[in-house]
This record gives C-alpha cells, structure tokens and sequence, in this order.
C-alpha cells in the first residue's frame, strides 16, 4: 500500500511538472526523476498523513484533527470568567472557576471542572457554538445568557450562550453545572 502511495504521489509530481505552465506568476513543480525504493517501515508521505495515531483502513479525511499544543507557557492554566445573566435567584452573577486543582468562585468548582474534562477531547471544542445552518428546534428557553472568558486546555476561551433554540439549550446543558441547571 505504502509503495502505491509513494509511486502515485511521483506520478503526479511528474504530469505536473510536465504540464506547461499557466503564467509566470505561478512556480512549475520539479520533477521527480527516480522514485527511492521505500522500507516496510517508513513514514507515510506528508501529503497523505494526519496528526495522531495512524490507523490502517482509516482514511485520512475521517481522522480528527489535532489541537496543537499552547502556544505559550503562561497560557496552559485552566481559569474561566463565567457570567450569568437572566436565569434568575442565586445562579445570576460572575464566577471564577480553576482547574487541575479546582477552585475559585464558582458555587460548584469540583463538579464543573469534572464536567469540562469529560467535554474535553482532541479535535472538539467544548466551547464551540452551534454551526452554521444547523437544523434547530424552535423552543425557547428562557431569557438565561452566559459569557464565559479565559483559558482552558491551554486555549482562549471567548463563549456566549443562550437558551434561544433547541440546539442553544443543548449547548448549554451540555455544560451544565459550569453553566447553571435551568431545565425543568
């Protein structure tokens, strides 16, 4: 398979670069003169790798992308900003949460950093708003929104919240207890 791989990739390396040039503007691709025998052992060609652990039979498309580690030393704390306006009694109000180990303001630090950590995987974004042309529900929820600011996983955290939709209540409970418990 891997010998298919690296014979195709010169092929198309070598039409390419015989193929004339659509301006000037544009570099032509060298061609590749000779293809280099290939161990059993060696690495798959850039071109057809992923981040992460290779598993045969997995095409590349399907593999989840990978976070790249913090960019910066100071940015792997797990400190979150959570305001909380219109859900009404004591859940109204701005938190500070800390992770790992947990504490801060937030009136259930423990369990919403357990939560955060089980919501937590490579390639998805706890945080992540609900994507574009997403078909939802239209039950609203409530008046409830939430601001959460600050790092986590080693990443800016810069999320909003409401309860407009179905798919925005799901969102939102998804993180409950960092976000107040406003089902029924």
């Amino acid at each position: 398979m891997l010998h298919r791989i690296v014979l195709t990739a010169a092929a198309s390396a070598a039409a390419l670069s015989t193929a004339p040039a659509a301006s000037a503007a544009v570099p032509a691709v060298p061609a590749v003169s000779a293809v280099p025998a290939v161990p059993a052992m060696s690495a798959v060609p850039a071109a057809t790798s992923a981040p992460g652990p290779v598993s045969h039979g997995t095409p590349v498309h399907a593999r989840p992308v990978l976070m790249p580690p913090p960019a910066r030393e100071e940015d792997s704390g797990d400190r979150l900003t959570v305001t909380v306006r219109g859900a009404g009694g004591d859940a109204d109000g701005t938190y500070e949460l800390r992770c790992h180990p947990s504490g801060g303001s937030h009136p259930d630090a423990a369990e919403a950093c357990a939560e955060l950590d089980r919501n937590t995987t490579w390639g998805k974004d706890p945080f992540a708003p609900v994507p574009p042309g997403t078909m939802c529900t239209m039950l609203y929820g409530g008046p409830a929104t939430a601001h959460v600011t600050g790092t986590w996983a080693g990443r800016p955290v810069d999320a909003r919240f409401d309860r407009t939709d179905g798919c925005e209540i799901a969102r939102w409970d998804g993180l409950v207890p960092l976000l107040p418990s406003l089902g029924p």
